[in-house]
């Protein structure tokens, strides 16, 4: 065949075999990731038949690097980070180190090098955002409590990984790269300097200049109308932000790319960029796992068995056991010891981009690589499983072990309220659920026409904030009877639901009226299904957002155009301002 076709025969053939395995994947309750990484592995140099270009799917991955890793910095929130910075950033710290470690050590006991074994170590120590955020919308419980702790722990990991990428090239010589790097010519305290400037002035330019240059630009593409434009501008942006990154800034493609996300998600576009883009990312992605997969050798799966064993093992057990024991150490409750525990044991992308760049390094050798891969597929396969068993291994140690129960209700300085607490927050009170976006607004208004209330808030953090500034909060799940006998609903006036989750709200509502009867309920939803269905049920008076909009908006016209009593003309925009 021409050469000139092999751009078309490796992006052809790489996706109409990622299609057909992340169908059958999907269609067996396993993430389609796993499809895409065997796609690879048949269409790869390691199994017969057709082989595509992996020269060409190798500049292909670079593309989906950029734009996974640009996708990464525009879901990326400080705001998150910050809610659950008291658990997330140590302990993802801590169970990073203790997971490198144990790659190291298995790996030195294998004979390999000690840098061999620290990017060994480090690629599995770091788990997938893909398969975890895919894993908690699926089950629904991404903005539940557990759901914010376990993305938050994963940020820090991909924050940790973004450092160690932009420090290891400098450091190849060092840790006993057989590729001869221009750092090595200089001393290494020049090396590391030189990065971290060149890093330092990038990352100063972005949040500088790229805050107020990004957002225009995107303002100005918007106003012509044009749906493509528009498109292009937010992919030119990553990949055109990424490629300047490597070659003025020395950057790696990846962080330059998650800066350019990062910096695009602080303007207004930020959720029309990631929805616009979303195709591209999706597709250049696969081609980024299905390039991966090229590079897994399947004989190792019979050559080294005990190895791959080990692999796993460190993944799925290792890093599990170490995240369970640090949750509860920060006296968090079984429950979220366990969901962190089956979102950290699997590895995925940041472990691919970190092995590939010390294979590319001579840090890390073909088998090395395999080693990874193997651990990633099988990690990845089980990772529904693990999650599936929480709830039965949750029930099954509270029933049977009395650490379990003695864990599960253990003291939380923040799970009472105060003795020094007024009585008007105990008797004719608002127990107000959830303190985000829109019970903050509530609990605002509330606070203007002196209504006494009760916040009950799962992030212990944010409770502690609360309660600094003298406001009735506890801490806790309020679909938990504990947390709302704590939050005296016995004796509440009215109980107001403001969490975006509504899974949990029946049994909420039920135990709320089962303590008191009597006490009225307003809640929130997002889907207009669901809201009739509340209201067929008369569960109580409940607010569905579009519904609310539309009536808000529906009210200001009416208004502007509608005559005024005295029969002089309607209302100017500006009367409504000046009324409000």
């Amino acid at each position: 065949m021409d050469h000139n076709m092999s751009v078309i025969t490796t992006i052809a053939s790489g996706f109409s075999v990622a299609l057909i395995l992340g169908f059958i994947a999907e269609r067996i309750k396993i993430p389609a990731l796993v499809g895409y990484l065997v796609a690879g592995i048949i269409i790869g140099p390691a199994t017969p038949g057709f082989v595509a270009d992996t020269h060409i799917a190798s500049q292909l991955s670079e593309i989906g690097v950029m734009l996974l890793m640009f996708g990464v910095g525009l879901h990326f929130s400080i705001n998150d980070l910050l809610a659950v910075k008291r658990i997330a950033v140590p302990g993802a710290v801590v169970q990073m180190a203790m997971a490198t470690v144990l790659g190291m050590l298995v790996s030195m006991w294998w004979g390999w090098s000690w840098g061999s074994g620290l990017i060994f170590g480090l690629s599995l120590s770091c788990a997938s955002t893909v398969v975890l955020l895919k894993a908690m919308e699926t089950r629904g419980v991404l903005d539940t409590m557990n759901g914010r702790i376990a993305v938050g722990w994963l940020v820090v990991e991909d924050l940790a990984t973004v450092l160690v990428l932009v420090l290891l090239p400098p450091l190849a010589d060092v840790l006993g790269g057989s590729v001869a790097t221009q750092a090595a010519a200089q001393p290494l305290w020049v090396t590391i300097g030189k990065t971290l400037l060149q890093v330092g002035a990038f990352i100063a330019l972005m949040l500088i200049a790229g805050r107020r240059v990004l957002p225009w630009l995107l303002w100005q593409v918007s106003r012509t109308g044009s749906r493509e434009l528009f498109t292009l501008s937010v992919i030119a942006s990553a990949i055109g932000i990424a490629y300047g990154a490597s070659e003025l800034f020395g950057v790696s493609f990846a962080l330059g790319a998650f800066f350019a996300g990062m910096v695009m998600r602080g303007s207004a576009f930020s959720r029309r960029a990631a929805q616009e883009s979303l195709p591209l990312r999706d597709a250049f992605s696969v081609l980024f796992f299905v390039s991966v997969g090229m590079l897994f050798v399947p004989g190792i799966l019979l050559e080294q068995p005990l190895r791959v064993l080990g692999v796993v093992s460190i993944i799925v057990f290792g890093k599990s056991v170490a995240a369970f024991a640090l949750v509860l150490a920060f006296r968090y409750p079984l429950n979220t010891a366990l969901t962190v525990s089956a979102s950290l044991a699997q590895i995925g992308e940041f472990s691919f981009i970190l092995a590939g760049l010390g294979l590319a390094l001579g840090l890390l050798s073909t088998e090395g690589m395999s080693l990874v891969l193997a651990g990633a597929l099988i990690s990845i396969a089980l990772n529904p499983l693990l999650f599936g068993t929480i709830e039965p291994i949750r029930r099954w140690t509270l029933q049977y072990s009395v650490l379990a129960r003695r864990l599960e209700r253990r003291g939380d300085p923040y799970a009472e309220l105060p003795m020094s607490t007024e009585r008007r927050y105990l008797e004719g009170q608002v127990v107000l659920v959830g303190h985000g976006r829109v019970g903050r607004r509530i609990a605002t208004a509330l606070d203007a026409h002196g209504i006494p209330y009760v916040v009950a808030e799962q992030n212990r953090e944010l409770v502690e904030i609360l309660r600094n500034k003298g406001v009735a909060a506890v801490s806790g799940d309020a679909t938990e009877p504990a947390v709302l006998i704590q939050a005296h609903i016995a004796d509440a006036a009215m109980l107001v639901v403001a969490t975006p989750d509504s899974r949990n709200v029946p049994q909420m509502v039920e135990t709320a009226r089962s303590l008191n009867p009597d006490i009225e309920i307003v809640l929130r939803t997002h889907s207009e299904d669901e809201s009739q269905m509340l209201r067929k049920e008369g569960i109580g008076t409940v607010f569905f957002g579009e519904e609310e909009l539309a009536r808000g908006m529906t009210a200001h016209v009416v208004k502007r155009f509608a005559p005024r009593s005295d029969g002089t003309k309607p209302l100017t925009p500006e009367d409504i301002a000046s009324e409000h």
